[in-house]
């Protein structure tokens, strides 16, 4: 849907509220926006939204800031020196260890932490709010409390319902006090229950109703047949590295715009992506199963240009040398409309041949300990997948993975497995 096609100033701001549920989420997660994550106006002008932020300025007096923290969006700032205003020693230390712990053992990425953290600020000053203190940590160091504690938690939770528009936001924040109790339970050994542990399930099942089903939120994978079909229409080898990109790499669409040959390291067994520290959920590299060979093409002949910047895909109109994610995108679902490829009735973007790469290689992961299943019961393990380190140890267990997953990714692609691997020996 179009947003000029919207009539904007005929949506009330509940109306407009369920709309952001059910019709921008979505569409949002289809163009690879990570909902952990605060939209901006540039997003929502991506998928064709940016009108609602006129709406909510002319009918409503508000920003679209504003209408953003409405819907479970907080507006973050610095991770640092942040005043959680609630008086409670105990209480902030224990939350700000959370913290850092889904950020340095989670790998979280700085701005998820963020959001994190206010949802919990908000659960504590609202405690603290109706209950004098937000004394919430000592209260489960005995089950005498347990009982008070429950009803406590409940009716901060029965005033978010109140407070909060959408509900997957109050999802969210019933999400993180668990896990937050969660974490003092079972990490720190501070706490004897957990006072929120059945709500989900329980007393507050109807957010879980009025929230999307995932399977209508979050873009399924492309096919196999459906990879090969949109490689088919490829006319040249850029086409074929973005195409590549996405569902043999799983990069994401920002990723694949701004790929530097910097970032290659191409000299080694173990070829692969190097992106630092900074990369968004995820590792610092990724390794390149497949595809190295037309890479390296790629890059013998770009390197040929008088004036290249180093970027995989070069652009002279814009400011930065390389394309833009929307671009990636576009060119993506072009070559999807020219292969016939469709998903749920909409033409495929790169977070569904991300989403490709992913499933296959949890496929390969999954047959690998397939292979080995017969030991894990010799073992007496439950988890196959354990005994895959333990039976052939790391590196072999990683190389039998890279073969499995190259063997899938070649049957997507065309060639054959022994062809790429022999041009990286001669090449």
């Amino acid at each position: 849907m179009s947003s000029d096609r919207i009539r904007w100033s005929h949506k009330s701001l509940e109306e407009l509220r369920t709309f952001w549920n059910v019709e921008i989420e979505p569409a949002l997660r289809r163009n690879g926006h990570d909902l952990e994550e605060r939209p901006g106006y540039q997003d929502l002008l991506e998928v064709g939204y940016g009108g609602i932020q006129d709406a909510l300025r002319r009918h409503h007096g508000m920003t679209l800031s504003e209408f953003l923290e409405g819907v479970g969006y907080p507006d973050t700032g610095s991770i640092d020196g942040y005043q959680w205003e609630i008086e409670d020693a105990t209480t902030i230390d224990e939350l700000e260890g959370f913290l850092r712990t889904a950020r340095r053992r989670r790998g979280l990425s700085e701005h998820t932490v963020r959001s994190k953290r206010t949802r919990l600020a908000r659960f504590a000053r609202l405690y603290r709010r109706l209950h004098e203190r937000a004394e919430f940590v000592d209260r489960t160091r005995t089950r005498d409390t347990a009982p008070e504690e429950n009803g406590r938690t409940m009716a901060v939770f029965d005033e978010l319902d109140r407070q909060l528009d959408s509900p997957e936001s109050k999802l969210h924040h019933l999400s993180d006090v668990n896990d937050f109790y969660t974490y003092l339970r079972t990490v720190r050994n501070v706490a004897v229950y957990n006072p929120v542990a059945n709500f989900r399930d329980s007393v507050y099942e109807k957010w879980t109703r009025a929230t999307p089903e995932r399977a209508n939120r979050d873009p399924p994978a492309l096919e196999t047949a459906q990879v090969r079909s949109i490689v088919s229409t490829c006319e040249d080898l850029e086409d074929r590295l973005l195409v590549l990109a996405t569902c043999a790499w799983g990069l994401r669409r920002g990723e694949v715009a701004s790929l530097h040959h910097d970032q290659f390291v191409l000299s080694d067994d173990d070829p692969r992506v190097v992106f630092g520290d900074g990369r968004k959920n995820g590792p610092g590299s990724v390794t390149l199963q497949y595809g190295v060979t037309d890479l390296e093409c790629r890059l013998r002949s770009l390197s040929e240009r008088d004036s290249w910047g180093g970027y995989l895909f070069p652009s002279r109109a814009s400011r930065t040398g390389h394309i833009s994610p929307d671009t990636v995108t576009n060119r993506f679902k072009r070559l999807a409309r020219e292969a016939g490829v469709v998903v749920r009735g909409e033409i495929p973007t790169p977070q569904h041949g991300r989403r490709f790469w992913y499933r296959t290689y949890l496929d390969a992961v999954q047959a690998l300990a397939a292979q080995v299943e017969h030991v894990a019961e010799e073992q007496g393990s439950a988890d196959p997948r354990v005994v895959v380190e333990n039976y052939l140890g790391e590196e072999q267990a990683r190389k039998r993975r890279r073969t499995v997953m190259r063997e899938a990714l070649t049957d997507a692609f065309g060639g054959s497995v022994n062809s790429e691997e022999s041009s990286r020996k001669t090449g």
